[in-house]
């Protein structure tokens, strides 16, 4: 069985899949609106892993911002199974995210 994030096919569910991708990748006050796309996704977590897995540098994803994610990174520098850590984790980082709140960087 093949999993839905290993496949990428996580994708055509998202909530922005139809939106201009210009809106994810903004700043300030701007990405309030981008983490209310993010905070109703179904595939939330699936993107957040994805972009913590390839190091995205710039915009929105899974809710987080590139500086908030960077904190990610900071805080486990040698971690490679994202999805698996944030799915089952039960440190409140991966909780909180699960919970659909923003966590405690």
């Amino acid at each position: 069985m093949v999993l839905m994030y290993d496949s990428q096919a996580w994708v055509s569910h998202a909530a922005c899949a139809g939106t201009d991708p210009d809106s994810l990748f903004v700043r300030g006050s701007a990405q309030r609106q981008a983490r209310r796309v993010c905070f109703s996704c179904p595939v939330r977590i699936e993107c957040l892993a994805d972009a913590l897995s390839s190091n995205a540098l710039f915009g929105v994803w899974g809710g987080l911002t590139e500086k908030e994610r960077r904190a990610i990174l900071r805080r486990y520098p040698n971690e490679k199974r994202w999805y698996e850590r944030l799915k089952t984790s039960k440190e409140p980082l991966a909780e909180d995210l699960r919970a659909g709140k923003m966590p405690r960087l």
